[in-house]
């Protein structure tokens, strides 16, 4: 099925774009050959074949989110190495604004 320049011309309208008498050739040209690419894949015979949403039939396979103790080490460890601690956690800057001016 061949694209006219008139139909290009109208997407790349609808997309915010323009083109040259150029790039509408080539645009014209390339979206031809797109167009013959699906029609070939019309004419694949699928009688049988089972539609399928991936290439591969892998699942993601991801153990179950339980709480667990951190080791204490570990966490000592960590809390030596942050740059500022309180009670326990790691004391990060604020990034909310809760002065006056802020909603609440």
């Amino acid at each position: 099925m061949a694209i006219s320049k008139e139909q290009v011309n109208h997407v790349a309208n609808l997309a915010r774009l323009s083109f040259n008498d150029e790039e509408l050739s080539q645009f014209t040209d390339q979206m031809s050959k797109i167009t013959d690419m699906f029609n070939q894949l019309q004419e694949v015979d699928t009688t049988g074949v089972e539609p399928m949403t991936h290439v591969v039939d892998l699942v993601n396979v991801v153990r179950d989110d339980v709480p667990a103790a951190a080791d204490p080490e570990e966490r000592t460890a960590l809390l030596n190495n942050a740059p500022d601690t309180e009670d326990g956690y790691i004391k990060v800057p604020a990034i909310f604004n809760r002065g006056e001016d802020s909603a609440e």
